[in-house]
Parts: C-alpha cells; structure tokens; sequence
C-alpha cells in the first residue's frame, strides 16, 4: 500500500510539471502550498505537545516517569518549533510576515 501512495504521488508531481507552462511556477506554489501546511501541522503539534509536557512534569514529578522521558519531548518540541527556519534557510525562502519579527512596533510610534 505504501509503494502504491508513492507512485501515486510522484506520477502526481511528473504530471503536474508537464501541464503546467512553467515548470518553475508549478513547483513554487507546490513549496508554498507545503510550508503553509507544514505551518499548520507544526502549530497542532507545539499546542499537543505543550499539554504533553505539562502532564509529562506532573507525571515526572509524581515520581511515575523518568525525567528523561520529559527531556525527550522538549527536545523534540524545540526540533519541531525550529525546523520551519532550517528549511526556510536551507532553501534559500525569504520570511513570510507571520514571522518577521522586525516590523513590531516597540514604541508607540513616536520616537521623540
């Protein structure tokens, strides 16, 4: 089954190049339409997995898990929180305005 999705996947992307009129345009809204959904899943996950650790603490605490079991899913959530960026940088994307952090305005807007 899983060779199947496989194919399937790839003859989807080979067709997909060939129809469209600029191979490059079709793969950019192909990245785009990955990040933005790559976006959404890493929010889910951050927003389960903070529950996690609450209740991996409380577990933790309580004497009923290794603390390591707690590390175990902060390191994976900071993995997670930071791949986002790794694979902007490595692909040479700029940022989107979601997380561009620059145009914050720290100070009323009035300088003087």
């Amino acid at each position: 089954m899983n060779k199947v999705l496989k194919g399937l996947l790839m003859l989807a992307i080979v067709a997909g190049a060939f129809v469209a009129t600029d191979a490059s345009a079709f793969f950019g809204r192909a990245s785009q339409r990955f990040m933005k959904a790559f976006n959404n899943v890493r929010t889910m996950v951050l927003i389960f997995g903070g529950f996690g650790l609450i209740v991996l603490a409380v577990a933790a605490i309580l004497g009923k898990i290794k603390w390591s079991a707690l590390g175990a899913l902060a390191a994976g959530l900071a993995i997670v929180a930071v791949a986002g960026k790794v694979v902007q940088y490595a692909t040479g994307q700029e940022d989107d305005a979601s997380t561009n952090w620059t145009d914050i305005d720290n100070g009323g807007g009035n300088a003087g």
